[in-house]
């Protein structure tokens, strides 16, 4: 079937591509400057002891900063009781382990927390064959505190106090990312927190859909992120059936 895509010459196609790139500039100059904006928000003292369940016992969140003095937190959402976690926060996930080297070189912890209790979440964590830590907040407000969790009454109400506005949330459990400083005294402050589309940043499969022709391939979903599934549950069009990867099959 022929495209119905505007074709060009190779050089009418340079002359779009530098145009456009003039752009892509300008909108990375732009991230830069609201990344600086971002850094100089002021810092929030916690004065809470919040406590979490992990492997190796009842932890605080000082704890957590595994001996960096930054820490970033992916709020999971696993609520008690839940047979799995959510496909949408699995797919941000699944891009953490990776990035956990690079981040311990610049003096970043980075973990996930969620509200089930510590075995479930062991059980979904090795279904999905993660090694990133990952703490339980069951019993704490930390979740709360933060602005993910939210009772069964708040929900039926339609305002939730979710991304900074108070609005209808359809699940007691939402996404977001929380980032931390700890200081050299031991004193930790809450520095940021991103929610909504803000939790995009770990998502590096979005970026490289953004780049080919279907793009997100979303508009005609009934909400934009339905594609995604638990990547064990993505049917043949996983890349160990296509022959490229045969011999990373067979091994």
């Amino acid at each position: 079937m022929k495209t119905k895509h505007s074709i060009a010459s190779r050089a009418e196609w340079l002359e779009a591509r530098k145009a456009l790139l003039a752009e892509e500039k300008q909108l990375t100059r732009q991230m830069d400057a609201i990344s600086a904006k971002r850094r100089a928000l002021p810092w929030v003292k916690i004065d809470k002891d919040y406590q979490f369940e992990s492997g190796g016992g009842r932890v605080s969140l000082a704890d957590l900063f595994c001996g960096k003095s930054q820490l970033v937190i992916q709020h999971f959402m696993l609520g008690p009781g839940w047979e799995e976690g959510c496909p949408s926060c699995s797919y941000m996930a699944d891009h953490t382990d990776c990035m956990l080297p690079h981040l311990a070189a610049r003096d970043v912890t980075m973990l996930a927390v969620s509200r089930a209790p510590l075995a479930e979440i062991e059980a979904f964590k090795k279904r999905m064959g993660w090694s990133f830590g990952w703490v339980s907040s069951h019993g704490s407000d930390f979740n709360h505190d933060f602005h993910v969790s939210f009772t069964e009454k708040d929900v039926e109400s339609g305002k939730v106090d979710y991304n900074y506005t108070a609005q209808p949330f359809g699940s007691t459990e939402a996404p977001g990312i929380s980032v931390f400083q700890k200081e050299a005294d031991g004193t930790i402050y809450h520095t940021y927190s991103v929610y909504g589309r803000g939790v995009e940043l770990m998502m590096g499969t979005y970026r490289i859909l953004d780049l080919v022709p279907k793009g997100r391939d979303e508009d005609s979903l009934e909400w934009t992120m339905q594609w995604v599934r638990h990547h064990d549950r993505y049917d043949a069009t996983s890349p160990s059936k296509c022959g490229c990867h045969a011999e990373e099959a067979k091994a």
